[in-house]
């Protein structure tokens, strides 16, 4: 097998593969920064809770729809995304419970609607895709959505930049100086709620928020000024999606599963060999050198 055959022909040859590599591009322009803001935030998990809570809405878009429409699902799945966010944070402000906790309530009873409505008119097949994406049957309308979410998300960071960054770091500090913080996390869960959409239409619910949570933490290890961690956490996002698509043609596998793979695989080698990094630790110093 030439270098050629085994990293070109691929994409050269086949024009699902070409599609989905564009998508996982995309994925990571626009989730890549999304991720880095929800990590410096805490909030990951959140992102998690955040991608099963679009379930429910793509399942009654997969009914409307009546079967895979990628387009619907999506409509479905941001309404039912900005939902649960918008109810999350209305029972945190009314109750005594914290955000992330009302998110996990929401999350566990979204997952189990989405997963009967799906089984009630689909099959385990369908429910095998909108559980773990279809990201090899992406078709032109579908990569359009995915574009424009991401194009959508660039600028909208670039429009508030300042303040997101103020209301992710001292949230008290941008309430005291009148900066409107509850309308900017509003949008900032926008954001995260759009993005989710768009992984959802690769990745499937499940696996959704691995582009944005694994690439944000290896940017971390790696970068210290928030723009190197948006730079870092895009490039791991974008050869994780790469590499992940190589494999699965190569290997006959799943893309969705290889390319999140790929990116743990990343992580890891982060983990071992980065700035913080235990190898590093264990490799003495001259005195006084640090």
């Amino acid at each position: 097998m030439t270098l050629y055959s085994a990293l070109v022909e691929p994409f050269a040859d086949y024009g699902f593969m070409r599609r989905a590599l564009v998508a996982t591009l995309a994925l990571s322009l626009g989730s890549g920064p999304i991720g880095v803001l929800l990590m410096l935030r805490r909030m990951s998990l959140v992102g998690d809770a955040m991608a099963h809570a679009v379930l429910p809405g793509a399942a009654i878009g997969f009914l409307i729809a009546g079967g895979l429409s990628l387009p619907m699902m999506g409509l479905g799945g941001l309404v039912a995304g900005l939902s649960v966010a918008l109810l999350s944070g209305l029972v945190s402000r009314t109750t005594a419970l914290n955000e992330d906790a009302s998110f996990a309530s929401f999350y566990l009873s979204s997952l189990a609607l989405g997963v009967l409505i799906v089984s009630l008119r689909g099959s385990n097949v369908d429910l095998l895709h909108v559980l773990f994406g279809t990201i090899l049957a992406i078709d032109a309308e579908s990569l359009c959505l995915v574009g424009g979410i991401a194009s959508l998300t660039l600028l909208a960071i670039a429009a508030v930049y300042r303040p997101l960054v103020a209301e992710c770091f001292d949230p008290g500090f941008l309430r005291a100086v009148g900066g409107r913080g509850p309308l900017y996390h509003l949008l900032f869960m926008f954001l995260v709620v759009i993005n989710l959409v768009a992984g959802f239409q690769a990745l499937g619910t499940l696996m959704a928020v691995g582009m944005m949570t694994l690439p944000a933490v290896v940017a971390r290890l790696w970068a210290q000024t928030l723009p190197g961690m948006f730079a870092v956490a895009t490039g791991v996002g974008a050869v994780s999606g790469l590499v992940g698509l190589i494999a699965s043609f190569h290997l006959g596998v799943a893309s969705g599963p290889t390319i999140i793979l790929t990116a743990s695989v990343i992580y890891a080698a982060s983990l071992l060999a980065g700035p913080p990094s235990p190898l590093r630790r264990l490799v003495r110093r001259p005195h006084l050198s640090a």
